[in-house]
């Protein structure tokens, strides 16, 4: 979902006079080669991005859309802005997909296939993409109403390059609730073989689930928000789908994030396991998990219809945070995604949790691999992924830094995993980036650590990613040299390529 705090004055001309953008988004004639600029992530070619929307996967290819204010870096009216990738990593830029009107800016949302043209907006034949998003009104937000928000459907039957807005929205009106945004779609089986669909929907500290035979015409079936939950801030950007372990067990996952009350401070994502019974959740636990202790993960959700043979739950997320989001050094583009990553359920303790587990496309940007021997080494180039083996139980600290002096620490200290950017480059743009960040072990033994570091960006996967760090960096030249104390056989490191 976009910021909380709006700038509906500035910007309401934009509902009625904004053109087409198509053009605007063209390879950059600066090569993407910036300062600063991800090489191996997926960032807009100019102006604002911030969470990854209507993510789906058609005949071969997998949409990003994404919330993108094409005429400026901060924050403005929202369209859906767009790009597709065959693996992944390698990302097309298409035109702005979906723009503001007279209901309103295009906030967060999620996109299906209409497999049996429930909608009757396609046919069986030729089934529509199906995007169901947020409208913002301004006019309304301004006159101080509540009822500002409702939710809208477009759908294209041209694999999504083209889009119809649908004649009657909004098809779910406000019933007089502030924060009601969000909506993410999925079909539903019932045990007899039917089906519907259920829409999560956040609407200030709960997640509201609607249900549709055909995406026009919603019932409320439920609320869920149970009162040991992280409630810092607004809910946002749920996300309701299945998880099977390597047993065989099945549970039902919601994601909600959350602006602010994350666990280092700002924005973050919680999430909850149990069961789903087509019109109830219920969580199966009464702690509140993270699915990333890193300061830089928020609003991410899942590709729908991605094929039964693949049998991954791809997800990918904002890679940024509120606290800064809209005054990070960056030009002419701000914010990135993070990697794409695989979840899966995985026994822990008396119960379960979510890893995220790097997709393994990301192995196609290796282009070579050093066997690391030394405790401290220099690196070669910019761009690496570190495959380290701690000495289990024992205490460990990996430095990055730079002939400048810059640099990050990670390490774990007793029961901790301890992220430390203060003197990580550029970093006085805000008050609360300089920060240390903390991570509970709660007597999680590290085995392994796998760590993508990039040019703006340190992502760590702890056992494959049973926990996770995500966090931004702005170093004014690249780290230049690793060190490592307290690992008997560190490991590998890969350089990698840039997909730009």
């Amino acid at each position: 979902m976009t910021k909380n705090i709006l700038r509906s004055t500035l910007f309401l001309f934009m509902i009625f006079s904004c053109g087409p953008k198509g053009s605007e988004i063209q390879e950059s004639e600066r090569g993407n080669n910036e300062p600063h600029r991800p090489q191996y992530h997926f960032t807009p070619t100019d102006n604002w991005m911030n969470d990854p929307n209507g993510m789906v996967y058609l005949d071969g290819e997998y949409h990003l859309f994404y919330q993108y204010y094409p005429d400026s870096t901060v924050w403005g009216p929202m369209h859906w802005g767009h790009a597709i990738s065959t693996d992944l990593v390698h990302w097309e830029h298409l035109p702005v997909a979906i723009e503001p009107d007279s209901l309103g800016y295009i906030f967060s949302g999620s996109a299906v296939i209409d497999h049996d043209n429930t909608s009757g907006l396609g046919t069986k034949e030729n089934p529509a993409m199906v995007a169901i998003y947020t409208y913002h009104d301004p006019v309304g937000e301004k006159e101080k109403r509540i009822d500002f928000q409702t939710q809208g459907i477009a759908y294209s039957t041209d694999k999504g390059r083209t889009w119809t807005k649908y004649a009657a929205n909004p098809v779910l009106k406000n019933p007089g609730i502030k924060d009601f945004r969000d909506p993410k779609v999925s079909w539903v089986e019932r045990e007899d073989g039917s089906g519907k669909w259920v829409m999560s929907l956040a609407v200030l500290d709960r997640i509201s689930f609607y249900s549709s035979p055909n995406l026009l015409d919603w019932t409320l079936e439920s609320s869920f928000n149970p009162d040991w939950a992280a409630y810092g801030g607004v809910w946002e950007c749920p996300d309701l789908f299945q998880l099977k372990a390597s047993d065989g067990t099945e549970k039902w996952v919601l994601f909600v994030s959350i602006n602010p009350g994350g666990p280092n401070g700002g924005s973050a994502t919680q999430y909850f396991i149990g069961d789903f019974d087509g019109k109830n959740f219920s969580a199966e636990h009464e702690d509140v998990k993270w699915l990333d202790f890193g300061a830089d993960n928020y609003a991410g959700v899942t590709w729908s219809n991605v094929p039964e043979q693949d049998g991954r739950k791809l997800f990918i997320g904002w890679m940024s945070n509120w606290d800064y989001a809209q005054v990070v050094p960056t030009h002419p583009w701000r914010s990135a995604t993070t990697l794409p990553r695989s979840l899966e359920l995985v026994k822990s303790g008396d119960g379960f949790l979510v890893a995220s587990r790097p997709a393994a496309e990301l192995q196609a940007l290796r282009k070579s691999t050093i066997e690391i021997t030394e405790k401290s080494i220099a690196l070669e180039e910019e761009l690496v992924e570190l495959e380290l083996t701690p000495t289990v139980g024992s205490n460990f600290e990996i430095e990055l830094s730079n002939e400048k002096g810059e640099k990050v620490i990670f390490k774990k200290s007793d029961d901790n995993l301890v992220f430390d950017r203060t003197a990580s480059g550029l970093v006085d743009f805000e008050a609360r980036f300089a920060k240390i960040h903390t991570a509970p072990l709660n007597g999680l033994e590290v085995k392994s650590l796998k760590i993508y570091i990039d040019r703006s960006s340190v992502e760590i996967f702890v056992n494959d990613g049973e926990m996770v760090m995500t966090e931004l960096v702005f170093p004014t030249e690249p780290y230049s040299r690793l060190k490592l104390t307290s690992f008997e056989n560190p490991g590998s490191m890969h350089y990698l390529k840039s997909i730009w």
